[in-house]
């Protein structure tokens, strides 16, 4: 692969449809997204929530970029859920974890939710350039590749990070969905992909024990969230592809 006039990378041809990874919305300016499928993923933890809320029989959730902005949005009858720093924002009902659309605490089922957190709902706002985008979790791992079988288009995940930095936990999504992926993709243009699937192989063994060495979850550690991690490294706890388009996130 070789840049374009933009810097944009521009994909050789091959047999069949390529699988790259991005591993932060900061690098996304050098991909060209048109004709291809953005599979965002932001593990620790926003898509894993929003996977659980669809699961949960939320109708559709909004992402938006400010705590204000989801606070007002409680007018026209939606939930709140706000994250700043892996703690829920005052004066929302719901922070970032998926417990918060299991526990029964918040009653969420038939509610749409109005959603912002530190990284995934940037990257989803970032990635809207491509031909559809999925929202992906180690929750619906199969269902995602299975999704991506069915459209058989160039697939880009979108690794959320952290801040605008890499992270551990989405980029061995990249890795466990290019394995899930590997008789159908191509991961061979991209070394970012080549890279997530060795993390994969190496983590795969134990996924949680893993990533007790990655910041975030040292993060969420000190939140006293340590349930979070364990719960998000689940695979195939849900069948549902979440799709962001025209500003909602639901299942079609």
């Amino acid at each position: 692969m070789s840049p374009d006039d933009a810097g944009r990378v521009r994909r050789a041809p091959t047999s069949g449809p390529t699988f790259d990874t991005c591993f932060t919305p900061e690098l996304l300016p050098l991909y060209d997204l048109r004709g291809r499928v953005a599979v965002v993923v932001d593990v620790l933890r926003a898509t894993s929530s929003i996977v659980t809320a669809l699961a949960q029989d939320v109708t559709h959730l909004v992402p938006v970029s400010e705590v204000a902005e989801c606070r007002a949005l409680a007018a026209e009858g939606y939930l709140t859920a706000a994250e700043r720093d892996g703690r829920q924002a005052e004066g929302v009902d719901l922070g970032n974890s998926p417990f918060g659309y299991l526990d029964g605490a918040v009653p969420v089922r038939g509610r749409a939710v109005a959603i912002t957190t530190t990284n995934g709902t940037r990257a989803l706002h970032l990635s809207a350039a491509a031909d559809a985008v999925l929202v992906g979790a180690f929750l619906n791992l199969g269902a995602v590749a299975a999704r991506l079988r069915q459209l058989n288009q160039d697939v880009v995940v979108v690794c959320a990070g952290w801040k605008g930095k890499f992270c551990l936990e989405d980029t061995l999504f990249a890795g466990a969905l290019a394995q899930r992926l590997a008789d159908a993709f191509d991961p061979s243009a991209s070394d970012a992909t080549l890279a997530a699937l060795d993390l994969w192989h190496a983590a795969r063994p134990d996924v949680a024990g893993y990533l007790l060495k990655s910041s975030h979850v040292r993060r969420l550690n000190s939140l006293e969230a340590h349930k979070d991690m364990a719960f998000c490294v689940r695979e195939d706890e849900y069948d549902l592809v979440p799709v962001f388009r025209a500003g909602k996130i639901e299942v079609l």
